[in-house]
């Protein structure tokens, strides 16, 4: 184990209250196993504040630094950080493997890549049944996903299949649809108090991937609590500066997840909440 150990932190997002908040706790863990910042540990962090097209140049930063991990949020964040070296070890806080290059590249033994993920098999199809639910009349629906990030193309294809399966028509024609959700994206994240907005003001229902959503004015939000992956990623941490090859921890899949509706949001939108969904769901 390292005596002093040196992180870099790339996160695709901004550092606002809820980013930052995030991150604490990830500390604290970190503290809480050993690891205190600025006895045993410090951090580099580096934000793209939302502009992917920053990320290499970031990524490159800290492996110019000779940090001994670099923990990321978000899937291009985790690119970044591949791109810029294959030797430090990578802990994606937030981001998908699974489908992309990332996953074939955390396969193989000597990978430098390990963490959380954000997308499970079946979420998307829930996502969209719940927002069918809240929105039973919405025949048309868009879902609103980040180009530069890869796991928005691995949703894409669920959805598709989600809404041909419940008889609703997943589509981006602006003027004439009922509702919407939104895949999961760091990019999305800092701008989530604007998109709620703009989706009350168009009155559109929409289904969103985390609480902060929801409580950003969101209508509903369905996902993992995102700060387990921080909690968890300081253990992965822990683990690497103990010596664990990344290639030895397996990504980790969400399995817990929680539903959020915000009841000032859909009386504003004139919707009726089904029982079914109320008793379900942590209301804001």
């Amino acid at each position: 184990m390292v005596q002093f150990s040196r992180l870099g932190i790339l996160d695709t997002s901004s550092p606002d209250a809820d980013r930052v908040r995030l991150w604490e706790a990830f500390a604290q863990r970190l503290s809480e196993i050993g690891h205190v910042q600025g006895q045993n540990i410090g951090f580099e962090f580096r934000w793209a504040n939302g502009d992917p097209s920053s990320l290499d140049r970031l990524a490159q930063e800290l492996a110019a630094l000779r940090v001994h991990a670099i923990v990321t949020a978000g899937t291009p964040a985790a690119f970044a950080a591949r791109r810029a070296s294959t030797r430090i070890p990578i802990v994606m806080a937030t981001g998908v493997s699974v489908g992309t290059a990332l996953h074939q590249d955390a396969d193989r033994a000597d990978s430098n890549i390990t963490g959380l993920s954000d997308l499970a098999a079946g979420l998307s199809k829930k996502r969209l049944e719940l927002l069918c639910a809240l929105a039973p009349q919405s025949r048309q629906l868009a879902v609103l996903w980040d180009q530069s990030n890869p796991s928005g193309k691995l949703a894409i294809p669920e959805f598709q299949d989600a809404a041909h399966s419940l008889g609703v028509l997943a589509a981006m024609a602006r003027d004439k649809i009922a509702g919407f959700a939104v895949v999961p994206s760091a990019m999305f994240f800092g701008d989530r108090k604007r998109l709620a907005e703009l989706a009350i003001g168009h009155r559109l229902p929409a289904i969103f991937v985390r609480r902060e959503y929801a409580q950003a004015g969101g209508l509903m939000a369905y996902g993992s609590p995102i700060r387990n992956n921080y909690l968890r990623a300081a253990d992965y941490v822990d683990q690497i500066l103990k010596g664990a090859a990344p290639a030895n921890l397996p990504i980790e899949q969400p399995t817990g997840f929680e539903l959020f509706i915000n009841l000032r949001t859909a009386q504003q939108l004139d919707l009726t909440i089904p029982q079914a969904l109320l008793l379900a769901a942590q209301a804001l």
